[in-house]
């Protein structure tokens, strides 16, 4: 009897099973347990994930981190440079270092700009410093430049050639062409804007009508294609049709003649067209920086006397992000020290050198990430090392190389060459590359970026029309192909020639490159790359040193960041120009990693190129590509762990993969320690976890898009076809009617007429092209619509060899032309155009071993794990266990599971299938929507042996009588009355039903539960005396939400009911003055109790209270009660979405009510365009409003004044500002008090976190426990509660809840904390918990569910009575109570 573990791994929930197979037929299989733990995924996780983003959930916080680090290293370099300066002498500790008084706001503006050419004194000048640290300047990196920010421009000799010669771009390219030179410069933004302006100017004297101020306007920011659109659609306007040979040249010429004489309009258009194409690419962050430092250099200014020069032209003008180079900032430096320094010895240039290199500009390099890179899997070992005190494992070795390295690039190439395959179309056959076809392929692939299938054929000498690959394109060498593009650059620049690399061939390209090179003198070896050469001399090839130059080259302190990197470049190639050099920096590198190390594929890739395939060239280079590629001696061999190791923290590179596989790792681990190690582990990954990104997101787009089909056709057929319930059988036969359109909807066999009427009918079926009997596959690819007796005919025939048999050699043509058309017109997929024309003989089986190729790495990991823990780990498919559930009537347990909750609740209905066969069915609903069947599928999983996915892999085979597959089906295969082949299940049907059944209606399902508030993590810093180590507690969650509110008080008015809580403080809030002194007099007579003063006998209804002797007017029994509130406020913008109830100004409030009123509730309108139609107040325009935010938050600082100082109120007290709310709630503590009532107190996160840090309980038992309070218990998200049952007399509290025995019993009334929050209950606010069923998945509030699905519960007092439970990995209660 062998024990196997059944795993059904998704993305957010793992099914297990623990069965005992029999292994001879005196052994009886049996179900040991089954269970389901699910793993909670964040909206944004799950969809990052399925969408295959990299990004992490964590990004944005990371971001948001970096910031405020940003700031801290500010106020620290402020705070070293004030220390400077006071122990120099140049200010005292009561120096006044910012603006003071009235109209000081720009002062130190004026006085930074003076200070160039100006005495000023040590304090102005201590001020001008502050000013240069608060803002330094941008200072480039290669490495981190975004394609958003645009493109820095180095073009200041150009610049100076168009302002010396009062040239335009236009006329100086023109000049260039004229010359015979191809290469065009960049221009700076500001030189294209005035050959705008100045063409425009021109132009208007002639078409004002057209070139108005309103176009130009129109035309702003626009680029070439949009500006075209904008002339067309305006103005009815054509841009002028360039025909001329030499398109550029006469582009060229056109700009120039519209400086000085009149266009036709259409030329006109495409002249502005094309410079403002031009100027929208040059814009940017990075376009804007060039060329404010261009102006600077024009007019001979710092940075300091350029912004008083926008200021004395518009005072209100705003100098927010007006960004400028570094080396602006320190040439301006340079100059206000050097000037000050004339005037004051204490300006030393050892100050000087302090101030400016390790203070004001000093600035780190960037911390190497080499540490996040991988390790390779060849070269690397796992090594035991003292960390902390704490014996670890750590893994050294070579890492993985670059995927643009050129060796990397080769090794790719030949990967691909080794798997590329030419399929024979007529016959189907399929053969692999010989030698001297992959050595053509990758002569041309080593220069280009790619190659498509049609290139392919034509370089083999192959028709398109008679041959296929199973490759619609090969990827080339990408990073010679983008060096090479700036060769063609370089050619062009020089002189040397015209050419279009894309229309060469590789080998005339590289004769091209080398004869020019060689002709200029250039450096021929950089234009190839040996990846055998010798080590010694491997690295010191000069294209791999050009390579690695570019891609490891993060900047120096130039302006651009690429001075250095220009000056190596030009040394190393040989080059004349720094023009020719510049072309080379802005060539750019993909940014991935490999999977293996540079030295791994040097001894890997030589095998690769002989033509062994990746494997067997591993073989050869002594390594072992699978570690699961044991001897059987070696697995005999082989030590197993009794438990399985979590995996550390960020060691894998998904950090939602590293979820699923340590919850994975908990179950197994769990369920050995219950009940000892399984023999055997049979697997089934989701479809998205054996995906890789760029998969998961085209699977993601391909299930909405079907989905969104789907539904449309359940309308047709509804709506056309007279359909109450669409089944998924009537939506694929639709689809397969759909499909035949183009060939007048005959069948693709006999050319038979569908009549639409006749579609649902019996007298055509949906049929598999390949038999089931002969390939395992029962996908959309793999059906048609045909007659039924025609189906019946082909029987175990495929379409093709039907067709031929029946027909004939014409049958089969006109049938191949069907498909052809078909095909051709996209109306059948390339994998359906290949079964049709499948012969017998073609079919290859390996249907489900291709569906288990694991080449994800989740699937290698999962599969790697629990190697280590057993000695045989199957994997399986979905489409088997589909199979399996089917033959062991297995497929209806979840809906019979369901019916009597379901039926007793009016939920469940009848229809009739096309034969008038009654079939139940449970109203919207699917087995998804109960966890167990995660259980179930694992259960099916862990009978499913290996000689079952043998026997579906291989169907094709089993004729042969002598064969393995035959002998297979011979064991395990029975055929029913029908005489249909299932497979025999583990134990009678009957039995299994039941046991299947008995077992689910036992399982409680698991739910991990996030308990940790804080982690505690080591921070290391260097220091005088080492490394310094300190523990630091790391939140677990985000503190608080990111809006910071202000605050205001206002007086709130309510009617409350007095009662037992009308103390002196409440009766203080009283807002009517009789009232108050009259309730003050009565609770003190009864000794400030207010409990006897106004309940029981004493309470105004039963004894009223006078507030005059006359006893005329008596006290009501509810009060107008004023309180001063705290009001956190927020600026909003005025959109369409603004909610006016919620703004705090009245009279805002009255103006915005009026405008909406007068677009009659239309907010889209009255609150769109406001920049055209503004509102006003007060003869000002209104943008945006203060609004109420949140009724509760904390404040994050004190307040203080633009010096720094604290502020403090009336009373001495400080003053908070920059409120937040604390967000999320991390548990509710229910207490019962002194009366026996039941109390609940929430704590947030950010409360928790606080507790955790001050090392006080998170969950504080003792809260008013001198008062009479006692705890009960706590409630966080996702714990789990038993609830009584009126109806069925279930009490948990007279149970034993930790007895499995009792699971069926206790299931039903099993509950975890879905969520708490305050809401509004009639005219008042409550605590509202929503407790969710352990094994509903969905999370909908239907209220026919209520009470069964979930609970909502308003009042405490619904929580009498609940237990708190603890439910471990594998769904087993493990303790009662608060834990």
């Amino acid at each position: 009897m062998k024990q196997i573990l059944g795993l059904d791994l998704g993305t957010t929930s793992i099914g297990w099973a623990l069965v005992r197979e029999a292994e001879n037929k005196d052994e009886q299989s049996s179900v040991v347990r089954i269970g389901v733990r699910v793993n909670p995924l964040t909206s944004d996780e799950q969809k990052n994930f399925e969408q295959g983003k990299s990004i992490t959930t964590n990004a944005d916080r990371t971001l948001k981190r970096s910031m405020r680090r940003n700031l801290q290293r500010y106020k620290l370099r402020r705070d070293h440079l004030k220390d400077c300066l006071q122990k120099n002498g140049i200010i005292t500790d009561k120096a006044v270092l910012n603006e003071n008084g009235n109209y000081t706001t720009f002062q130190t503006y004026y006085l930074r700009a003076k200070a160039v050419n100006e005495k000023i004194s040590l304090e102005e000048f201590a001020r001008v410093l502050l000013m240069l640290n608060k803002k330094r300047g941008y200072k480039s990196s290669r490495k981190m430049k975004s394609a958003d920010e645009g493109q820095l421009i180095d073009g200041m000799s150009v610049a100076k050639r168009l302002y010396n010669d009062n040239i335009t771009p236009g006329q100086y390219v023109l000049s260039l062409l004229e010359e015979g030179r191809k290469y065009i410069p960049d221009f700076y933004r500001s030189d294209l804007l005035d050959e705008l302006d100045k063409i425009w100017t021109f132009q208007q004297c002639f078409y004002p009508e057209i070139l108005t101020p309103e176009c130009r306007k129109l035309i702003a920011g626009k680029g070439k294609q949009a500006t075209a659109k904008i002339f067309l659609g305006k103005y009815k306007i054509y841009t002028a049709d360039n025909k001329s040979k030499d398109k550029r040249l006469q582009a060229y010429q056109w700009r120039v003649e519209a400086l000085s004489g009149q266009l036709p309009i259409e030329v006109v258009a495409f002249v502005v067209c094309e410079i403002n194409g031009a100027i929208q690419a040059s814009s940017g962050y990075l376009g804007a920086i060039s060329d404010r430092s261009k102006e600077l250099y024009f007019e001979g200014l710092t940075v300091g006397q350029y912004l008083v020069k926008q200021l004395e032209k518009n005072p209100d003008t705003s100098l927010k992000n007006k960004v400028f180079y570094r080396q602006d900032y320190l040439n301006e430096f340079e100059k206000i020290w050097e000037k000050q320094a004339e005037y004051h010895t204490e300006l030393t240039p050892q100050l000087k050198k302090e101030v400016r290199d390790i203070i004001i500009f000093y600035q780190r390099t960037l911390k190497s990430q080499k540490g996040l890179v991988g390790f390779c899997e060849f070269e690397s070992r796992q090594i035991e090392v003292m960390i902390d005190g704490k014996l670890k494992k750590k893994t050294v070795g070579c890492r993985v190389c670059p995927k643009s390295s050129p060796l990397f690039q080769e090794y790719k190439i030949w990967h691909n060459l080794n798997n590329l395959k030419i399929v024979e179309k007529e016959l189907g056959k399929s053969r692999f590359l010989n030698q001297d076809e992959k050595e053509t392929l990758f002569q041309e692939l080593n220069i280009k970026e790619k190659l498509s299938k049609t290139d392919i054929l034509k370089l083999l000498c192959l028709k398109a029309k008679e041959f296929d690959l199973n490759f619609e394109k090969v990827e080339g060498n990408r990073t010679q192909a983008e060096l090479f593009r700036a060769y063609q650059a370089i050619i062009e620049m020089s002189g040397n020639g015209d050419y279009d690399f894309s229309k060469m061939t590789s080998s005339e390209i590289q004769d091209t490159v080398t004869g020019v090179f060689r002709g200029l003198g250039y450096n021929t070896d950089i234009l190839s790359f040996d990846a055998e050469k010798e080590e010694k001399t491997f690295d010191k090839q000069p294209m791999y040193l050009l390579w690695h130059l570019l891609y490891s080259y993060e900047g120096d302190s130039s302006d651009t960041g690429n001075k250095a990197l220009i000056t190596k470049i030009k040394k190393l190639c040989g080059f004349e120009s720094e023009e020719y050099a510049r072309i080379l920096t802005d060539v750019t590198f993909q940014s991935e990693y490999g999977n293996l190390s540079t030295k791994a594929i040097r001894r890997i890739l030589p095998f690769m190129k002989k033509g062994s395939e990746y494997s067997e060239a591993c073989r050869y280079a002594g390594y072992r590509h699978s570690e699961r590629s044991l001897t059987k001696e070696e697995l005999d061999k082989k030590v197993y762990k009794d438990h399985l190791e979590l995996l550390p923290r960020n060691s894998l590179r998904n950090p939602v993969v590293e979820k699923i596989l340590n919850q994975m790792i908990h179950v197994v681990n769990t369920v050995v320690d219950t009940y000892g190690k399984p023999d055997e582990i049979r697997i089934e990954l989701a479809r998205e976890l054996k995906k890789s990104a760029k998969e998961r997101d085209e699977m993601t787009a391909s299930i909405n898009k079907t989905a969104a089909e789907h539904k449309k056709y359940c309308e047709v057929l509804q709506k056309e076809f007279g359909f109450t319930h669409v089944s998924r059988n009537d939506i694929i036969r639709y689809k397969l009617y759909l499909e035949l359109e183009n060939n007048g909807y005959k069948t693709l066999y006999s050319d038979t007429y569908i009549p639409r009427e006749k579609l649902f009918s019996k007298e055509f079926d949906i049929e598999h092209i390949i038999p089931q009997s002969k390939l395992f596959d029962d996908s959309f690819s793999n059906k048609t619509l045909e007659c039924r007796s025609v189906n019946i005919e082909k029987s175990n025939d495929t379409a093709y060899d039907y067709v031929l048999n029946k027909y004939g050699e014409q049958g089969i043509l006109d049938y191949k032309n069907r498909i052809e058309n078909l095909y051709k017109d996209s109306k059948i997929s390339r994998t359906k155009y290949q079964k049709l024309m499948m012969k017998n003989s073609d079919i290859s089986g390996n249907f489900i071993e291709r569906e288990l190729r694991d080449s994800q790495y989740i699937a290698k990991k999962a599969r790697e794990i629990l190697e280590e823990l057993v000695k045989f780990v199957v994997p399986t498919t979905g489409s088997v266990t589909a199979r399996l559930r089917e033959d062991w009537q297995l497929v209806d347990v979840m809906q019979e599971l369901n019916w009597k909750k379901y039926d007793k609740l009016g939920l469940t209905d009848v229809r009739y299938d096309k034969d008038g066969r009654e079939i139940r069915y449970i109203k919207d609903w699917s087995k998804r929507n109960d966890h167990r069947h995660h259980a179930m599928d694992a259960l099916t999983i862990a009978f499913t042996k290996r000689s079952i996915i043998q026997y579906l892999n291989n169907l094709n085979a089993k004729s042969d009588k002598s064969g393995s597959i035959y002998a297979i089906e011979q064991k395990e295969l029975f055929r029913d009355k029908r005489g249909k082949l299932k497979f025999i299940p583990p134990m009678p049907c009957n039995i299994f039903r039941a046991e299947a059944k008995r077992h689910l209606e036992n399982v409680l399902v698991s739910v991990k539960a996030k308990n940790k508030v804080v982690t505690p993590n080591i921070n290391r810093s260097k220091g005088k005396n080492g490394i310094n180590k300190k523990i630091q507690l790391t939140p677990r969650g985000q503190l608080h939400n990111e809006t910071i509110y202000g605050s205001i008080k206002r007086y709130e008015t309510k009617w409350e009911k007095i009662g037992s809580g009308f103390d002196e403080r409440q009766i203080a809030k009283v807002a009517n003055k009789k009232f108050r002194e009259a309730l003050q007099s009565r609770l003190a007579e009864f000794g400030n109790d207010p409990k006897k003063a106004f309940t029981g006998k004493n309470s105004l209804e039963k004894n009223p209270l006078y507030v005059d002797e006359l006893h005329t007017q008596k006290v009501p029994e509810k009060v107008k009660i004023v309180t001063l509130e705290n009001l956190y406020t927020i600026r909003k913008e005025i959109t369409p979405d603004l909610k006016i109830d919620k703004v705090v100004d009245a009279g805002v409030r009255r103006v915005l009510q009026e405008r909406l009123d007068e677009f009659d509730d239309d907010s889209k309108k009255a609150f769109s365009n406001l920049d055209e139609n503004p509102i006003w107040l007060n003869g000002k325009k209104m943008k945006r409003v203060t609004i109420m935010g949140v009724s509760n938050a904390v404040p994050l600082h004190d307040k203080k004044d633009y010096k720094g100082n604290l502020v403090f109120d009336s009373k001495g007290r400080k003053l908070p500002v920059d409120f937040v709310n604390t967000g999320s709630n991390h548990h509710v503590a229910i207490y019962r008090d002194e009366s026996g009532e039941l109390q609940d107190i929430v704590v947030s996160f950010y409360e928790a976190t606080t507790r955790s840090t001050l090392g006080i309980p998170v969950i504080d038992k003792e809260y008013k426990k001198a008062e009479g309070w006692n705890f009960l218990f706590s409630m966080k998200q996702n714990e789990y509660f038993v609830f009584p049952n009126e109806e069925t007399g279930f009490n948990p509290k007279e149970i034993d809840l930790m007895n499995p025995d009792n699971y069926t019993t206790i299931s039903p009334n099993l509950y975890r904390v879905q969520k708490f929050s305050k809401c509004m209950y009639g005219n008042s606010s409550v605590r509202e918990y929503v407790f969710r069923h352990h094994l509903e998945t969905s999370v909908n509030d239907s209220k026919g569910l209520k009470n069964i699905a979930y609970k909502n519960v308003k009042s405490l007092v619904y929580l009498e009575g609940i237990v708190k439970v603890r439910i471990n990995h594998i769904g087993q209660i493990v303790s009662v109570g608060e834990y």
